[in-house]
């Protein structure tokens, strides 16, 4: 099942990626102007909006449910790549060193999903997708509230480990929904 879920997860990231990439040729890195709350924030538009259509079963946008977990995807590694910049690094950046970013976050969180799925069994696989998008809201909701804190927690992990897992659980919403078939 491990070498299936890779081969899932790899082609996921692919799609993300090429996307990712196609519009930062289109318009440069023009989302290093966004704080990380603003990212946040703009998570939570795409967790509500996927939340409000499996509540309401339909949709008057065009931009289907699965765009919005691509979306929520990409802000993530955004969101990453943001925390691992320093402040003093400029707005745009060259296309190769973006992709290089970007490799370098989904590779530490493939790590990541391979060392929980080893320990959870892969467990999100029984899940609902419903189920799915409630634990990204809920986890969107924490990171606000360590936001709010400025960073500081008690016993909690931070913003990253957040983004890291939402980033994995939309991964495994378009696994389940069957963009990581060879075929997609």
């Amino acid at each position: 099942m491990e070498n299936q879920t890779q081969h899932e997860y790899d082609q996921v990231i692919a799609r993300c990626r090429q996307l990712f990439l196609a519009k930062t040729h289109d318009y440069g890195t023009a989302w290093r102007i966004l704080r990380l709350p603003s990212v946040t924030d703009q998570i939570y538009i795409k967790a509500q909006r996927i939340r409000s259509i499996q509540e309401k079963g339909v949709q008057l946008v065009a931009d289907g449910v699965e765009e919005e977990f691509v979306a929520i995807i990409n802000y993530c590694i955004i969101a990453l790549m943001q925390l691992g910049l320093p402040p003093e690094a400029p707005l745009e950046l060259e296309p190769t060193a973006v992709a290089a970013a970007y490799d370098a976050q989904v590779a530490e969180n493939r790590r990541l999903l391979f060392a929980k799925n080893h320990d959870y069994g892969e467990a999100w696989r029984q899940m609902r997708i419903e189920s799915i998008t409630d634990i990204i809201l809920m986890k969107l909701h924490r990171t606000k509230q360590i936001e709010d804190l400025g960073g500081l927690t008690r016993v909690s992990e931070g913003v990253e480990a957040n983004y890291r897992d939402m980033l994995n659980y939309a991964v495994f919403v378009l696994i389940k929904m069957g963009l990581g078939d060879s075929g997609s």
